[in-house]
């Protein structure tokens, strides 16, 4: 990927189709020359994004079914994998134990399986996965049906124990980190421990916030420089090893 030497930054978990106007987004994604993975939360909204990206120097989209609408959208799974062959890269998947989505588990686990078992056939593939109260089930998941070298999952906000980790670390994950995970005294901590060869920025934009406004892909060097302040390097530096580490994920 030669466009990695003119990189801006790196958002590689972002939701471009649910700002206001998606096409903007990627323009202005594009302009700020920020490597950004556009995620999708159901099959069905596919095709757009990858009409809108097919030719785009920076952004990237995923082909996704979230695992907070599969108790609405397991049906599309099938169009899910009719998709695969489209794309490189896969997301947002995974599981969700939290209250609201904890009666839909079985049903997320059938469909995350599926995931991971058509993307190890199809070989090469890139997932940015959640994991919310769910971290060693998924890592379970990666490690029984998703061998390392035949995808690569990147936890997107991991919010495990340092001892999941040390584990996700030892499957071939990596980490995708935003702001807001450096804002608590155990965010600080779990990305202190981690691998600083797995470290990628994301913002998750619209989910997050900065300056009182939904984030977007041009404030990921927001997320670069908490990241920096937590392991103690300059902004520049920290830049600079996601970047590579975006290079070895992308090959």
């Amino acid at each position: 990927m030669s466009e990695t030497s003119s990189i801006g930054g790196v958002d590689f978990h972002c939701h471009l189709d649910l700002y206001p106007d998606h096409e903007a987004a990627i323009a202005r994604a594009e302009a700020a020359r920020i490597y950004t993975l556009t995620v999708t939360t159901t099959p069905k909204a596919w095709p757009r994004n990858h009409e809108l990206t097919r030719h785009t120097r920076y952004v990237r989209a995923a082909l996704g079914l979230h695992p907070q609408l599969v108790a609405e959208r397991a049906a599309e799974l099938p169009l899910w994998e009719r998709h695969l062959a489209e794309t490189r890269y896969v997301g947002e998947v995974g599981l969700d134990a939290g209250p609201r989505f904890y009666k839909s588990l079985e049903a997320q686990r059938h469909v995350f399986q599926r995931v991971l078992e058509r993307c190890a056939e199809a070989g090469g593939k890139i997932l940015t996965v959640h994991s919310v109260r769910s971290v060693p089930a998924v890592l379970d998941m990666v490690e029984a049906h998703l061998p390392r070298e035949r995808g690569t999952v990147v936890l997107h906000w991991f919010t495990g124990s340092k001892s999941d980790a040390r584990r996700a670390a030892a499957l071939g994950c990596y980490f995708s980190i935003n702001a807001e995970m450096t804002r608590t005294d155990r965010g600080r901590e779990l990305i202190g421990s981690l691998p600083r060869d797995r470290i990628l920025t994301e913002t998750d934009g619209p989910f997050t916030q900065v300056g009182g406004r939904p984030a977007e892909p041009s404030d990921a060097p927001v997320a670069t420089g908490a990241v920096a302040n937590v392991l103690g390097l300059s902004s520049e530096a920290m830049a600079k090893v996601i970047v590579s580490n975006l290079r070895t994920l992308v090959g």
